[in-house]
This record gives C-alpha cells, structure tokens and sequence, in this order.
C-alpha cells in the first residue's frame, strides 16, 4: 500500500518574541516529523529556530536550507528548485514538514519561494500556512501608533533598491513601512525627508527581540552602522492625532 504524502506546514514565527507565535503553530511544531528553515550558504543559523527552539521536540529533525544571498536570478531559482525538491522528497516519504521562517510566511519571506516551486514539483502535496505577526505590526505596537486610522492608506515597500520606491510614490500614501532597510538606511532616509508631509518617522532595530533598539531621530540612525533587522515607519500627520491641536 502507498504511503500518502505528507503536509508541508508554513509556519511564520513572529518578529522574535517567542510569545508572539500563535498557539495553532506551537501545536504543529510538536507534531512534526520535520522543521526545515532557511539559512545562508555561508552558515547553518537560523533566527526562526532560534525563536521557536523551545516548542520543537528535541527528538524531532532540524534542516537547514541553504540560500544563496545574490542578485542573480538564475542563481536565486536554481535554490529555489533544488530546496523545494529537498522537501517534496520528505514529504512523499509520508513525513510532515514545517517550514518556520520570521515574521509573516508570506510578507517578504523565502517561504513564499519555497511554495511555488513545491506545487510545481508535487500540485497533489497537501499544503498549510499559518499566518506570523509581522515586525512592522510589532513595531506599531511597542509604540502605542497605529498604523492606519479611518480612511488612510499603507504602503509596504522593501529598501533593497534604497529609496527609489519612496521618491516614486512621492508622499501619496499616509503611512509608509520600509523594510530591509539595511545597508540603504540613508537613502532611505533622505527620499522619506525630500517630502515634508511625512512628520513622523521612527527607525526599529531587531525588533521583537531582546536589544531591541528604537531610534526616533533619523541622524541617528543614518550614524549607526548597518544592521539587516532594521525597519522604518513613516507618517503624515493624522486627522485622528490631538497631540498637534
């Protein structure tokens, strides 16, 4: 008789307080047979295990996939592809596997990636996503301001092209989340100040985790050296906010 296929699990945990990951995920790790997550070609750590190391079973098997960190596109989907078979072969042994990656699996994640390519390899493969609390809804958070309020709009861009995305848009949505912001900080920064209807603005460095950094001047920020965990929150000023009246 055939063994049936396994589920791949995807599972985002958080922006890096183990407390933040739903409990539905908590009860998939311990049930698992395997966690795959990914890492450099360079190293086999990985953040999101760290993250949820204490709600994987110690019995149970922990895979790095690796990742090339490149521009080139061939390069990216070759990983892409041989990762992806890496875990169908898993899965059609009967096994089920969690993918556990930071954040949200499917905001800005290597998951997303993943995906794709096991439904091209294997469509019959059963898979679920969990959904993760983002860094930015982590960030708005530990600074008691809303993201968006009444009619207003927010825009997520990534800072990989620094500030290119921001000074195409040119101010049009009221709240502005930049992430990967790493080694682009200070064109960043400047595009974001080129437009003086963004009053607010707040850089969050590795948020969610224990050194945790908030830098509410934007000198500051530029001065720090360059950290891959770092966002920024942009804002115009809210009709809702009484602090100005």
């Amino acid at each position: 008789m055939e063994t049936p296929a396994g589920t791949l699990f995807g599972i985002g945990v958080g922006p890096g307080d183990p407390e933040l990951i739903p409990v539905k995920s908590v009860n998939i790790l311990k049930q698992v047979d395997v966690v795959y997550a990914a890492s450099s070609t360079k190293n086999d750590y990985s953040l999101a295990v760290n993250i949820v190391r204490q709600y994987i079973p110690p019995t149970t098997q922990v895979a790095m996939l690796r990742f090339p960190m490149t521009r080139d596109r061939q390069v990216a989907r070759q990983a892409w592809r041989d990762n992806a078979a890496t875990v169908v072969q898993t899965l059609e042994a009967g096994k089920d596997a969690a993918f556990v990656t930071l954040g949200d699996s499917m905001t800005y994640s290597t998951y997303g990636y993943v995906v794709r390519n096991v439904q091209t390899l294997a469509p019959h493969i059963r898979i679920k996503t969990i959904p993760g609390i983002t860094s930015y809804q982590a960030a708005a958070a530990g600074l008691n301001t809303p993201l968006v309020e009444g009619d207003e709009s927010l825009l997520i861009v990534s800072g990989n092209q620094g500030g290119a995305q921001v000074r195409h848009l040119n101010g049009k949505p009221e709240n502005l989340v930049v992430l990967k912001a790493y080694r682009n900080i200070e064109d960043i920064t400047a595009a974001i100040e080129e437009n003086p209807s963004y009053v607010k603005c707040v850089g969050i460095n590795k948020c969610g985790l224990p050194d945790e950094k908030i830098i509410r001047n934007m000198q500051e920020l530029k001065a720090m050296p360059p950290d891959y965990w770092t966002l920024i929150i942009a804002k115009k000023q809210s009709e809702h906010d009484t602090s100005q009246d």
